[in-house]
């Protein structure tokens, strides 16, 4: 698949793909600090054009936690056909996890993007469902709590 991209700095290299992945690699476009609990906006030097049909999902590398201290706030991003204007830059939006500085250096790769197929959604709303179901959490609990 073909994607329209814009990178906001050039000298920044286009997110890293390796053929057969499942994802590739966002590009962090700028050096920046983040205090221990704060959440900052990271840009990623990309606009993307999303395909109609599609959904662009953003997801922390697994390493990201682990090395950095940070994850993603809104724990995955999602990035609709319609983000793809001049000004419409993918942010990572990062929270320090860490009681201490983090810094994250320009060029660093962090975050991670994959493009699923959706459909779209027409509601068919009916009074009662048919299927007996589980019950929910509520149940599963009330069941653990008659046990005791």
């Amino acid at each position: 698949m073909k994607l329209t991209i814009k990178r906001i700095d050039k000298s920044l290299p286009l997110p890293a793909y390796d053929k057969g992945a499942s994802c590739f690699d966002f590009v962090c476009r700028e050096s920046i600090k983040i205090k221990p609990h704060e959440i900052k906006l990271v840009p990623s030097n990309a606009i993307i054009k999303v395909p109609q049909g599609y959904t662009l999902l953003v997801f922390p590398r697994s390493s990201t936690a682990l090395r950095k201290g940070l994850m993603l706030a809104n724990s995955v991003g999602i990035l609709d056909s319609f983000f793809c204007g001049d000004k419409d830059e993918i942010m990572l939006m990062f929270v320090n996890i860490t009681d201490k500085l983090v810094e994250i250096n320009r060029g660093e790769h962090l975050a991670q993007g994959m493009l699923i197929k959706h459909e779209e959604v027409v509601w068919n709303e009916v009074e009662h469902m048919h299927e007996k179901g589980r019950g929910g959490y509520k149940t599963d609990l009330n069941r653990k709590n008659k046990k005791k």
